[in-house]
């Protein structure tokens, strides 16, 4: 071939597979942990480990970065093919969790020096390859030359060997001099990193047992593998409550999750596509984002596909992607990550996968957000008209304002009843069409009347002959045309004020003239 013919590949195109391929510095931690389970799993098969584990270290002081696992490692003959060359992968498409060849190089873009060190076992030689970040940066970013693509990675890598114990086995990548602080920040990894890692659930999710009993009768095998931040195991973020604030020092426990329900869907040939699990809360409402495990989350081999957005558009109402905690196993082999990995490529499987899904999101999901809300505005309802009953009842005893109180107290009894029969006959409805089975609706029901009664008071009677108590009647030190001048003063207040403060006001002049 001539040289006019000869293809090129420039040297703008490693930023564009490494710091160019991602929108969220984060990720070269997924990468690094799912190059770490490929290897664990050789590991695992070929006996050299029983569990394998993945330890991440980040010193936000000297801003070094390293994870390490003690898999296979890799043959001293096969560093350079594999560390320094780009996209010429080894591994298997829809049997690896990586299969690109470009995500170790990630780093590259928040580093000074991107450092690989690895040892096989049996041979005595750990080889280290250095990449210069620094220096990548620079050759890339000087546009007056126009160098090619393997001529700069030759000039930015090096290699060298030391001695090193012939058992050991082991796989380390550090980032020296990290430039990007949001990586540094140890809180803030940990909490992306239990959404995003394929790391087992924590005892202290009470359901994560009953999860575990679904996949083991579906014959599932989710990859799980011991990680730790700082010596810290790793979990998954779920837990058994939900909260309301704006952050960790001020959130408050609102609710639980009080069961967790599963789907599943195959293709045309009856090949499972996905398995998935949802949890329900008690008032199955929206959840902010304190809560950040929240929303349906895409898993393939276990590791968080996207981010808690990805399957919201799925939904016909997106706000209920937040109404739950889950995850959905993308189980087909056909289903591959694509290669920014915040979805699956396009395929017809996945085209398959997507509609059904999409399915289940339009009924299911949307039947149940609605039905749930009419629940609790039918709960809501018969608490208001029973809370307003005892309001009438102590105000029969402590006496009214004036007369106009009690007409607009009992006109508001009227109303309410009203509407709490309509609500009452709304949840009869609602029971008797999900019956006796076990569904989400009848699980939100049980744990709707175990908290408050259904139960309108329609024994109740307002008193409307008898003369009312009213407040001015205890004041003993007026007269009788003296209370009735402060009666009127009492509704006055009453109409003007807000009611708190229509309320002291009123309480003022009790004491005054009692």
């Amino acid at each position: 071939m001539d040289k006019f013919n000869k293809t090129i590949i420039g040297k703008d195109v490693i930023e564009s597979l490494t710091i160019g391929m991602y929108d969220d510095s984060r990720f070269i931690y997924r990468e690094y942990i799912q190059n770490a389970a490929d290897q664990i799993d050789k590991a695992r098969q070929q006996g050299l480990v029983n569990e394998g584990e993945i330890h991440i270290s980040i010193d936000a002081d000297k801003k070094i970065i390293s994870v390490e696992d003690d898999a296979t490692g890799i043959e001293e003959n096969k560093v350079v093919e594999i560390l320094k060359n780009i996209a010429q992968s080894t591994k298997q498409r829809g049997v690896d969790k990586g299969f690109r060849g470009i995500g170790r190089l990630g780093g590259l873009g928040y580093c000074n020096k991107l450092v690989f060190e690895t040892s096989f076992k049996g041979e005595a030689v750990k080889s280290i390859m250095t990449w210069d970040a620094t220096k990548l940066k620079s050759i890339i970013n000087n546009r007056s030359q126009k160098e090619e693509a393997s001529a700069v990675i030759d000039e930015v890598t090096t290699l060298i060997k030391v001695k090193e114990k012939a058992e050991l086995h082991y796989f380390k990548v550090s980032l020296i001099g990290v430039t990007n602080k949001d990586l540094l920040d140890v809180k803030e990894i940990r909490n992306y990193l239990s959404m995003v890692a394929p790391v087992p659930f924590s005892n202290s999710f009470v359901y994560a047992r009953k999860i575990y009993d679904e996949l083991e009768k579906e014959e599932i095998t989710i990859d799980e593998y011991k990680t730790f931040i700082n010596t810290d195991q790793l979990f998954k973020g779920y837990n058994s409550y939900i909260y309301e604030g704006t952050d960790q020092s001020n959130r408050k426990k609102i609710g639980e999750v009080i069961d967790v329900l599963f789907f599943k869907e195959y293709d045309s040939e009856n090949i499972k596509l996905f398995l998935g699990w949802y949890g329900i809360t008690e008032k199955n409402q929206s959840l902010n984002q304190i809560n950040y495990s929240r929303g349906f989350r895409l898993r393939k081999s276990n590791i968080q596909i996207g981010n808690e957005d990805t399957l919201t558009k799925l939904q016909r109402d997106r706000r209920f992607q937040f109404y739950f905690f889950g995850e959905v196993y993308g189980l087909h082999k056909d289903l591959i990550p694509n290669a920014r990995r915040d979805n699956f490529s396009e395929t017809n499987t996945y085209y398959e996968f997507e509609n059904k899904l999409k399915t289940f999101f339009h009924t299911t999901i949307h039947k149940l957000c609605y039905t749930a809300s009419e629940v609790n505005s039918a709960v809501k309802t018969i608490n208001s008209y029973n809370e307003t009953i005892t309001q009438y009842k102590q105000k029969e005893k402590e006496g009214f304002v004036d007369i106009k109180e009690k007409k607009a107290f009992l006109e508001t009894l009227e109303k309410k009843k009203g509407e709490a029969i309509k609500a009452s006959s709304k949840l009869e409805t609602i029971k008797n069409k999900n019956g006796v089975t076990h569904t989400p609706i009848n699980k939100i029901l049980e744990r709707a009347s175990s908290n408050t009664s259904f139960d309108i008071a329609t024994d109740f009677v307002p008193n409307v002959e008898t003369k009312p108590v009213f407040r001015v009647d205890k004041l003993s030190k007026l007269k009788k045309e003296q209370k009735k001048f402060l009666s009127n003063i009492f509704g006055v207040i009453k109409n003007v004020l807000p009611k708190e403060t229509a309320e002291l006001l009123i309480q003022k002049l009790e004491e005054e003239y009692k």
